[in-house]
């Protein structure tokens, strides 16, 4: 008989796992301090700010944080169109978690 799961902290319907699912990825949390620390932010300068990405990447990342409504993209109408990005009031609040999560790995 196989054991069962019920409480495991890394289930599908777990929310710790579906939170770690939002900021997870190779580029996600570095966006989000990106834009936490320089406020809005252009895609071309975000893209300076994060050595090595690339341009499929930043936007895919950029597509699903907003989509996860962690990020904002406000598109200004003038020539050449300006679009910005920034972190959300959601974003704002996980901010000092994360915070948190990298002071407790230094204590390891």
């Amino acid at each position: 008989m196989q054991p069962t799961h019920d409480n495991c902290p890394c289930m599908d319907d777990c929310p710790l796992n579906r939170a770690l699912g939002l900021i997870g990825g190779k580029w996600k949390m570095q966006i989000l301090c990106s834009l936490y620390n320089n406020g809005p932010t252009r895609y071309n300068q975000l893209k300076k700010t994060l050595d090595g990405v690339s341009n499929t990447v930043l936007a895919n990342a950029l597509r699903e944080l907003e989509e996860d409504r962690l990020v904002t993209r406000r598109e200004y109408l003038e020539v050449p169109v300006r679009v910005e990005y920034a972190i959300t009031e959601p974003c704002k609040r996980l901010i000092p978690i994360l915070d948190q999560l990298g002071d407790w790995s230094m204590t390891l």
